[in-house]
Parts: structure tokens; C-alpha cells; sequence
């Protein structure tokens, strides 16, 4: 009597034989998930994951371009599959919202579908299970090389990759790093557990538990949950399947090698403590451990600390998530366009609260709903039903082969839950490498389904084939190879361009002396530079108002304004660029320019810090400065201040003599950018003198004089009222 739970069968869709000869698509997948987590940028001249993409691109449509090859006298039926219809429906979304929302990401996100479509498509008409060894060691030779690189960062503060939050290996943030890493598990110990011989089995377990290793350095905490389920689930896949263990077949000394070399791989590795700066730092400042053991746990232990979800990263990302869901709550049909979040999300967030600097929601879920809006509901439900329906049926597969089928498509669910996992505080979708390895699971689950042959809307069916769909196919994908040639061509122009002249405008300003006429080349070369790459690709925001930012700093405000402007372009509801033009035209005597610009700032974001801090610096230029003073006053007094508004406050506040208000500014500023503690303590020490207390002025004073280079003391001193210069020699 046949189980309630067993599905009907139908006659199977194995790979024909014409498909399978010759063929490198797995040998190709393959190598693309050993490449793109193993190498990296070693200069700030290209973003790390733009390389990431370029080895995906092109690894999937030199596979399509083979496939097609190898089937181009085809005349005989391929696979298609449920699955696939799901990133191809977004696929001819992102198209679609190119029309209406933001065009050009609207296209980025098409082509990262596509890409995402056709990794689903080729797997489920090449992935069988004498293949799948060879695409498993890809996944876990190209974790394990990324660990390296994390190793060697964590332990010898290697810097050939340029990175944010250490370690990174190749990845810039640490985070991404090990959301990676965690879905790659279940693979590593899938090969473990089916390896036959002792070499092979030391070899996986060091590898495996040195990749464990690398994850605690970074502490991140979205993996740290999603191991944890694992090592839930694990266990249990392991014991549902044990009938297709090799391990059951090993003796007990191969049993206590791979026990013994796991564990202390993990603890003796794992207690090796950190010789990168950077985290000594973290660890003396914020007590995060010393190395990867401790690390991970003082990590862990804070997600049970008050202040991260008041103070910390999950409050920020809380604010992003309400303002997501205001989208998802006005736009639930047609969603914001493909892509198109980083744009529209200023006009969603919390009055006085500024998202401007975030591209993404830190939750992949909410972020797929407020973009693709109907299409995205349809997109997740019917994933989340089908990971559900493979589940059930994969627990109730019997019979030996079935069991083995099953082993797979449990490690591959397992696997699906660490990324749906981490995808919930983070944005491994938009991540090349982890994109990739999405869509990897989804193929091995379609191709699994089309060898068991089960019946329903889940199951494989047949896609009918003729010769010349594969030799158009193939042209297609020489095609496409020679569009993803010219857009990794512009991309690594724009890039390298953008970044240059970043680095010349950052030397020049950290020179001090930036108005020096021995600066002209380095800034003529830099003006050039930023004008090229914004030719190239003006909607590249990420970098571009850095530059701007530093030649306000040297008081060129006509190039700041118009590289600002070129950022508005694209992005038209980002405040806080809003202000800094306005600034800009104030500084160059456009006050009608200025006026517009702090309008249009304030129907975005009326109550932001950095609106109210412009409307207080105009009104105060405009003559206003009774009711300057008064929103100063308000705002400062509320703790709702940026750094312009406390330097402004300072100003307004000693004209009025208001002395208790200057004091106060200045403290505020010293205290939010401790850099300015010399001047601070001047503005002070004046403070004092209007308050009629002379000995807390020179206390100032002397501070100020104290931390005050040698070379500009006299500069210092100029701003101290002369007839104290004495008494600050006693």
C-alpha cells in the first residue's frame, strides 16, 4: 500500500543522450562558481562585485553558446519547468517597467534576471546526478578559496583587496562574504559524507571546518542564524538519507579522522587571534573579539542586547523597512519599477529621517514586493509553494534510488533555506556570486523533478525542439557574449574614471593646503576625469558626489553644483544632495536658485537635519536671523542637528548673545566630529569671555592651543582676544 504523502509518477524526462555528449555546461558552471568568489579586484579602480558579474555573464552565455552548439541538429524535445517561468516573469517585468519608472536600472535588473533565467534553464537540461559531484566541488573549492583570502585578512591584515568592513576576502564587506559562504555548506557536506576514501574525507573536513572558521571571523549575524538552522537540519536530512552515506561504509578510523580533523580544525583555527589592525580596533573599541571563536559568539550574544534594535544596525534598517512598507502598502499593484527602490524610497520615509546613503533594502523579500509589486507576490508565493510541495515530496521519497535523489534535493533545500535566510537582512539576490548560487538550487530542484517524473504543475515537462531554435539560440548568445563585452568595457571605463578622480580629489583635500597653485594639475586632471565617467554612465551615485563633496571643500562650488546636479538627474528626491546645491548656488550668489532647490528639498524631506540646517543658513543670509536663530534653537535643543546646523547655531547664537546656545553647538559638533576639538574649544573659550568668565575661557583656550599643531599656532591665536595672549603663557 502505497504511502498517502507518495506522489503519482509519470515516465521520466532523463537528458538524451545527444545532450549529455560532449557537453561543458556543468563543466562551465562549474568553474564560474569557483571563479567568482576566488578573485578579486586588487585596486579600487573596478567595484569588486562588478568583476563578480563579469566572470557570471560571461560564464553563462559562453555555457548557452556551447549548449546550443552541441544541440544545433536537434530535433527531439528539451526540459522546461515551472521554476523557470519565475525569473523570466520578472525578467519581462524589469523590461516593461524600463518604460515608465527608471530606465536604466529597470534595465540592469532585466539583464540580471536573464542571466538568472537561463543559469535555471540550462541546469535543468544538463544537471544529472553523475554531473552534479563536479558542479558541488565547484561551489565548495570556490567557498574555500574565498576563505583564504578572509584567513589571511583576519590573521595577517593582508590588504591585496581593497575592502570595508574586514575581512572581506574578495567580496568588500564582510557580510557579503558570509552570506555566501553559509549557503555553500550543505554542498561541502554533501561531498563529505559520499566521499569513499581517507584522503579525500581529511581533505573535505579541514576544508569544511577551515570554511567555518572564515565565517565566525566575520560575525556576521544573518549567517550566524542561518548555521545555526543548519545545524538543525543537517542532522536530520542526514539520518532521513543515511542509507546513501558512504560514511556508513567507512571504518572507524576513517570515522574518527574526519571527526578529529573537523574539530580541530574548528577550534584550532578558530583560536587564533586576529593580527588585523582594524579589527584589534573593533575589538578594544567594541568589544568584539579577538579571534574567530570569540568573535562569532560576542556576536551572536549581541542580537540579545537592547540598544541593537534601538541604537544599532537593526534600528537603521528597521526605519528602511517601514519606509518599504509604505511602498508595498500605496503601490501593491505596479510596485516603484524594477530596480528603481534606491529612487523612490525618500518619498516613503519617516518625516525627519534620511535613507539617502542606503541602496538597498537589507531585506530582499520586502524590496522584491515594493519594486515588482503584483508580479513580486506572484514571484514569491508560488516559490514559497513549491519549496514547500519539494520538501514534502523529497521527505517521502523511498527506495534506493529515489533515496539518493532525495539526499541531493534535501541538501539543495538546505541550502535554500541558509540564503532565504540571510536574503531577510541583507541583499544576496543582487550579489553575483550568491545570485548565481540561487539560481543553481532552483535548476538542480527543476532537474531532480524532471528525473523523478512527478505529476502536477511542479513537474518537468517537454519543450519541443527543431534544429533552428538552437542555431538562433546560438547566434543570440554571440550576441549577447558581444553586449556583455561592450557593457563590461563602458562599466570598467566609468568605474576606473569615477574612482581616479575620487582618489585625486581625496589627495588634494588631505594635503591641507588644497588652494595651493601647486594643486592646478591634480585638479584639472580630476575635473576631467569625473566629467568622462559621468559622460559614460551619469547614474552611477555611489562614488560621484564624493568628488563634489571635496570641491566644496576647496570653495569650487560651480563644479560641485554640476557634479550634484548630475546625481539629481538620476536621482531626483535625494535631500540631502538637494541642500548641497542649494548651498552651492547661496556660495555663488544665486539666491533664487537656492530658494528653488530648498523648496524642492522641502516637500521631500521638510524636517530632515540637513533641510532645516539650509533653511537656517539662508534665512540668516536673506536677513532673516531672528527666525534662523529660532529653528536653530528648536532643532538644536530637540538633538536634531547636523553639522552645518550646530556651525550655524554656533554663529547665530554669538550674535544674539545667546552664550548658553553657542556653548552648546559647539559641544554637540565637538562631540559628533571630534576633529573640530581645537576649534570647538576656541568657540567656546569666546563663549566664555561673553558670559563674563575669563578663567573657563583661558581653560578653553589653553585646550585649543594644546591640540593645535606647532605651525598653526599663530592662526589660533588670532581668533583669541589679544589682551589674554599673556595669562596663556603661565
Amino acid at each position: 500500500m502505497r504511502s498517502p504523502a507518495a506522489p503519482a509518477r509519470a515516465a521520466s524526462l532523463p537528458l538524451p543522450t545527444e545532450v549529455l555528449k560532449g557537453d561543458w555546461t556543468v563543466a562551465l558552471l562549474a568553474l564560474m562558481m569557483f571563479l567568482a568568489p576566488a578573485l578579486g579586484v586588487p585596486n579600487e579602480l573596478m567595484l569588486q562585485d562588478t568583476l563578480k558579474s563579469i566572470v557570471v555573464s560571461f560564464a553563462v552565455l559562453a555555457a548557452a553558446l556551447f549548449f546550443f552548439w552541441n544541440q544545433r541538429n536537434r530535433d527531439t524535445a528539451l526540459r522546461w519547468h515551472a521554476l523557470v517561468w519565475l525569473p523570466l516573469m520578472l525578467t519581462l517585468y524589469a523590461l516593461g517597467s524600463m518604460v515608465w519608472s527608471h530606465t536604466y536600472l529597470a534595465g540592469v535588473e532585466a539583464i540580471r534576471w536573464f542571466i538568472f533565467t537561463l543559469i535555471v534553464w540550462l541546469g535543468l537540461n544538463t544537471l544529472d546526478r553523475e554531473r552534479m559531484p563536479l558542479l558541488a566541488w565547484g561551489i565548495h573549492t570556490g567557498a574555500f578559496v574565498a576563505a583564504l583570502w578572509t584567513a589571511l585578512q583576519f590573521w595577517t591584515d593582508m590588504a591585496f583587496f581593497p575592502q570595508g568592513p574586514n575581512p572581506a576576502s574578495t567580496f568588500v564587506n564582510r557580510n557579503f562574504f558570509a552570506e555566501f559562504l553559509v549557503c555553500t555548506l550543505p554542498f561541502s557536506v554533501w561531498l563529505l559524507v559520499r566521499a569513499r576514501n581517507s584522503a579525500t574525507v581529511a581533505l573535505l573536513a579541514f576544508s569544511l571546518g577551515f570554511n567555518l572558521v572564515a565565517m565566525f571571523m566575520t560575525g556576521t549575524r544573518s549567517a550566524l542564524l542561518a548555521l545555526l538552522a543548519l545545524a538543525v537540519v543537517t542532522p536530520v536530512v542526514l539520518w532521513r538519507f543515511r542509507g546513501q552515506l558512504a560514511f556508513k561504509s567507512w571504518d572507524s578510523g576513517t570515522r574518527i579522522l574526519a571527526a578529529g580533523v573537523l574539530l580541530i580544525s574548528v577550534l584550532g583555527l578558530g583560536l587564533i587571534n586576529t593580527g588585523n589592525a582594524k579589527l584589534i580596533e573593533e575589538h578594544v573599541v567594541e568589544g568584539k573579539g579577538m579571534n574567530a571563536l570569540e568573535r562569532s559568539f560576542l556576536r551572536a550574544k549581541s542580537m540579545t542586547q537592547t540598544e541593537e534594535y534601538t541604537e544599532r544596525s537593526f534600528s537603521v534598517r528597521w526605519v528602511m523597512w517601514k519606509a518599504t512598507g509604505r511602498i508595498i502598502q500605496q503601490r501593491p499593484l505596479t510596485g516603484v519599477g524594477a530596480g528603481a527602490w534606491e529612487v523612490d524610497i525618500p518619498l516613503y520615509q519617516d518625516e525627519g529621517s534620511q535613507l539617502e546613503t542606503d541602496y538597498y533594502v537589507h531585506n530582499e523579500i520586502l524590496q522584491l514586493l515594493a519594486e515588482y509589486g503584483l508580479v513580486g507576490w506572484i514571484f514569491l508565493l508560488a516559490l514559497v509553494a513549491y519549496l514547500l510541495r519539494a520538501t514534502w515530496r523529497t521527505w517521502w521519497l523511498k527506495g534506493p534510488d529515489e533515496q539518493e535523489e532525495g539526499l541531493l534535493r534535501a541538501v539543495t533545500l538546505a541550502g535554500l533555506m541558509a540564503f532565504l535566510i540571510v536574503s531577510n537582512a541583507g541583499f544576496p539576490w543582487r550579489m553575483a556570486s550568491t545570485g548565481a548560487l540561487f539560481a543553481l538550487f532552483l535548476a538542480i530542484l527543476a532537474a531532480s523533478d524532471a528525473r523523478l517524473a512527478q505529476r502536477g504543475w511542479t513537474a518537468a515537462t517537454r519543450l519541443p525542439w527543431k534544429p533552428v531554435f538552437s542555431q538562433v539560440a546560438a547566434v543570440t548568445a554571440v550576441g549577447c557574449l558581444a553586449l556583455a563585452s561592450f557593457i563590461t568595457q563602458q562599466a570598467a571605463a566609468s568605474e576606473s574614471l569615477i574612482v581616479r578622480a575620487t582618489k585625486l580629489a581625496l589627495l588634494v583635500s588631505q594635503s591641507g593646503d588644497y588652494n595651493n597653485p601647486k594643486w592646478i594639475p591634480q585638479r584639472d586632471e580630476m575635473l576631467g576625469l569625473i566629467e568622462e565617467g559621468i559622460a559614460i554612465n551619469p547614474h552611477y551615485r555611489k562614488i560621484t558626489p564624493m568628488v563634489a563633496d571635496e570641491l566644496a571643500k576647496w570653495g569650487d562650488w560651480k563644479n560641485a553644483v554640476w557634479v550634484w546636479e548630475s546625481v539629481l538627474g538620476s536621482r531626483p528626491y535625494v535631500a540631502a544632495i538637494m541642500t548641497n546645491v542649494a548651498r552651492g548656488y547661496a556660495q555663488m550668489g544665486e539666491p533664487d536658485k537656492a530658494m528653488a532647490m530648498l523648496e524642492r528639498a522641502k516637500k521631500i524631506q521638510r524636517s530632515a537635519p540637513s533641510v532645516r540646517s539650509l533653511e537656517v543658513i539662508l534665512l540668516s543670509r536673506n536677513g532673516n536671523e531672528a527666525k534662523a536663530l529660532a529653528i536653530a534653537r528648536e532643532d538644536i535643543n530637540a538633538g536634531k542637528y547636523d553639522y552645518d546646523m550646530v556651525n550655524t547655531g554656533f554663529v547665530l547664537a554669538m550674535r544674539a548673545q545667546d552664550w548658553d546656545l553657542a556653548i552648546k553647538s559647539v559641544e554637540l559638533r565637538t562631540k559628533g566630529w571630534p576633529d573640530t576639538r581645537a576649534d570647538g574649544d576656541a568657540k567656546i573659550g569666546n563663549a566664555w569671555i561673553g558670559k563674563g568668565n575669563v578663567n573657563k575661557a583661558l581653560e578653553h583656550f589653553r585646550a585649543a592651543l594644546a591640540a593645535t599643531p606647532a605651525g598653526q599656532r599663530q592662526t589660533m591665536l588670532n581668533g583669541i582676544p589679544q589682551g589674554l595672549w599673556p595669562q596663556l603663557q603661565k
